[in-house]
């Protein structure tokens, strides 16, 4: 049964604990302060104080603070009564059963809970990606795992073994066995992507293409050579690779190689990668 919070509960629930909920983790602890990069904005130095000891924050880059109401209010933007809900969800949970473990001791990650996504905090991150919410539950899953004895959460794109790609605002990261991943729909195309968002970026830019191909996501550009094997299969293989010399470098071997391939780098070569691409767009847009 749940336990319900009020106001005046709510107000002792750990700030430290609400932040990492919504995928704020400290860069610095001392016994009685966490410090952080501000939820707010984009920094490098960590300006965004928390007081252990009377549980209170501060943030120095705008001069404001207060208790951890007002902090959830402001970060989901959200009224008290759903900031309630909010910490009264968080209470309840921990902890989560074990469901899945891969390999932790090649990594130290131990996956904990899989889940559609619906954590505001990974939310948000696909939004400032530009990627919608229908598209990444397509593709990927809310990853609840521990890492050194703390618990975490991500998107997760599965791979071909059973590992997982995560990726919050904070890590990038991944459960081994690390692999590519690979979508067969038994179509007589393939299209290969470098990473995860490059997949959520062309589903938003041109899902007609993606639902019409097999799709491999390499996850890591060394997984070149282990994905040759699929080419030959298809009439016509789309790259789209990184705008960085190691992704130009893996377009240029395979279309040296494979006739079939096609590097499609040239739309959007004045930008890193296809989500680079999107936001760009998406900016002008407003």
């Amino acid at each position: 049964m749940k336990r319900k919070i009020n106001c005046e509960t709510a107000r002792n629930f750990s700030i430290v604990k609400a932040l990492e909920k919504l995928g704020h983790f400290p860069k610095k602890t001392t016994e009685k302060e966490a410090w952080f990069l501000s939820p707010f904005r984009s920094e490098t130095q960590a300006s965004f104080k928390v007081s252990k000891t009377k549980n209170r924050w501060y943030d120095h880059g705008e001069g404001i603070g207060g208790n951890v109401i007002d902090l959830v209010c402001k970060i989901l933007k959200c009224s008290i009564k759903e900031t309630l809900a909010f910490l009264n969800d968080s209470i309840d949970t921990i902890p989560f059963k074990k469901q899945l473990v891969f390999n932790e001791r090649e990594t130290g990650i131990s996956i904990l809970k899989l889940q559609d996504i619906t954590h505001p905090a990974l939310i948000q991150y696909v939004d400032s990606r530009n990627i919608t919410l229908p598209v990444v539950k397509t593709y990927c899953k809310e990853v609840w795992y521990t890492y050194k004895d703390s618990q975490y959460f991500a998107i997760g794109l599965k791979n071909n073994r059973g590992g997982w790609e995560l990726r919050n605002k904070i890590f990038k990261n991944c459960c081994s066995p690390k692999s590519y991943t690979y979508i067969k729909r038994n179509c007589n195309q393939l299209i290969i992507l470098e990473g995860m968002f490059d997949l959520l970026s062309l589903a938003i830019m041109d899902d007609v293409l993606l639902n019409t191909s097999d799709i491999l996501v390499l996850n890591s550009i060394s997984f070149i050579n282990n994905i040759e094997k699929y080419i030959s299969k298809y009439a016509l293989v789309h790259l789209y690779l990184d705008n960085d010399s190691t992704g130009q470098k893996a377009a240029q071997y395979l279309t040296d190689k494979y006739k079939v391939s096609i590097d499609k780098s040239s739309s959007y070569k004045n930008y890193k990668d296809l989500n680079d691409l999107l936001s760009h767009e998406k900016r002008e847009d407003i």
